[in-house]
């Protein structure tokens, strides 16, 4: 009871200055604290995996009996009938869901803030967003009000909210996590766990993986049971992944990055990618066509609710024709066998998971661009290197804190394995996350009073 009573007061914090939550259930998260207690006490039955955990889940998945808003002024507050199959899993391990986490309407942004909900701010500097689309459970973690959080990563958006928030987010390969319909058939979408620390990542993704009845796409229960080790790794190092802009701060840290995984006894040698801006242009038109599509309103009157980024999406959406997706997959198949080649005896590629720390709460990624060292950008994709890692969807990749810029803000590396092999991936994250000083977690109820 004291962690629960801990998190819940840090809540009533700090929530007035980073909004990480829409939905809160605090009076019932006690409840099931005390009975977790129970457990652990030898006195309600046999503890579980997540018992006593705080967990935020996403506001996009759903969670029987509770409203899901997805950040949208569109969406009613009826209880949904049913629980998402990810949500199913942290519910039978003993999680206990206190609070829905916030995200852009629909999930359709690299920035959290919606006209439902307001603005979502990075714990490290409220000035900053805190990423998207999981941005709320991102800062969630990075503020102490949750101990797990749950994420959906179709473009990045697991890993790009952890990377500005200093927290651990891992997209598993396409299958080990059970998705829900229909978007468990487009093989850009993942979902996965957000943690403050790698160990806590890994001991979240082996409750949610495996087979669910509900998704027939998936794969067998594969449980990660990597230790920290980096000796004799082969690690093929991208600064740019070929052709990001990529910000001087990001730059170094990537340096110390490289240097870090060689004491740690890995071999690191950079690697060119052939890659370039036709990799987002495919990446958009695929995205557009079903994400874009399946949020326009059918209604006339409904697209004047709609935040202007989620208005802007759907609208493309409607404009892709089937060459333009034919198109964009064929790309990513060439994609595919580009790194293939590039990493030929490589066990891993590092590379950032963001091109710039942040950007500012606010921005509308869809009117204007981000700069980076002299170089405009678009807002929306063009400050973050995640997307290719959704069009090879069968690599892991997971987001770990790196660095830390003058702002305040956190830096991100991604660490993307082979097809399939997660363990590597956790065994070169645990190892490097035990070799780094991290400084203290951030106080945003102290922004605000200095603000």
């Amino acid at each position: 009871m004291d962690l629960a009573r801990a998190i819940i007061d840090r809540a009533e914090a700090v929530e007035p200055v980073i909004g990480a939550f829409t939905y809160r259930y605090f009076e019932t998260a006690l409840d099931a604290a005390r009975d977790a207690e129970a457990r652990y006490s030898g006195q309600g039955g046999e503890s579980r995996a997540l018992d006593g955990l705080f967990v935020a889940i996403k506001d996009a998945g759903h969670v029987a009996g509770q409203p899901t808003s997805a950040g949208s002024l569109l969406t009613n507050v009826d209880p949904q009938p049913v629980t998402s199959p990810i949500n199913t899993r942290i519910l039978e391990a003993g999680g206990i869901v206190h609070a829905r986490s916030a995200t852009p309407e629909f999930s359709c942004s690299s920035v959290t803030w919606s006209r439902r909900w307001g603005v979502t701010r990075n714990p490290w500097n409220i000035k900053m967003t805190p990423g998207g689309s999981s941005g709320g459970a991102a800062a969630s973690l990075a503020a102490g009000t949750a101990t797990l959080a749950t994420g959906s990563d179709i473009a990045g958006s697991i890993r790009i909210p952890a990377a500005c928030c200093g927290i651990v987010g891992y997209k598993p390969p396409r299958g080990r996590n059970p998705v829900d319909p229909p978007f468990n058939l487009d093989f850009y979408c993942h979902t996965g766990p957000m943690a403050r620390t790698v160990a806590d990542t890994l001991l979240f993704q082996n409750v949610l993986c495996g087979l669910h009845p509900a998704d027939p796409t998936g794969l067998p229960r594969h449980r990660i049971s990597a230790e920290p080790d980096a000796q004799g790794l082969r690690i093929a190092m991208s600064r740019n992944l070929g052709f990001y802009a990529v910000d001087a701060e990001v730059e170094r840290a990537m340096e110390d990055a490289a240097r870090r995984f060689r004491d740690l006894g890995a071999i690191v040698e950079e690697i060119d990618l052939p890659w370039g801006w036709d990799v987002i242009d495919a990446a958009m038109a695929h995205l557009h066509t079903i994400f874009g599509t399946s949020i326009a309103p059918e209604n006339s009157t409904d697209w004047e609710l709609m935040s202007p980024y989620a208005r802007d999406f759907a609208a493309a959406g409607l404009r892709i024709t089937p060459r333009e997706f034919l198109a964009a997959l064929t790309r990513a198949g060439r994609m595919g066998v580009e790194l293939n080649a590039a990493m030929a005896g490589y066990d891993l590629l590092i590379c950032p998971t963001n091109a710039l720390p942040s950007v500012p709460a606010d921005l509308d990624v869809s009117n204007g661009t981000v700069e980076i060292g002299g170089t405009s950008v678009p807002a929306l994709l063009g400050w973050v290197m995640t997307v290719p890692f959704n069009m090879l969807s069968t690599r892991p990749a997971i987001s770990i804190p790196f660095g830390q810029a003058a702002n305040g803000v956190p830096i991100g590396m991604q660490i993307v394995g082979r097809s399939y092999d997660d363990d590597t991936v956790f065994a070169a994250a645990l190892a490097f996350e035990s070799a780094a000083a991290r400084p203290a977690w951030p106080d945003p109820s102290i922004q605000l009073t200095q603000a």
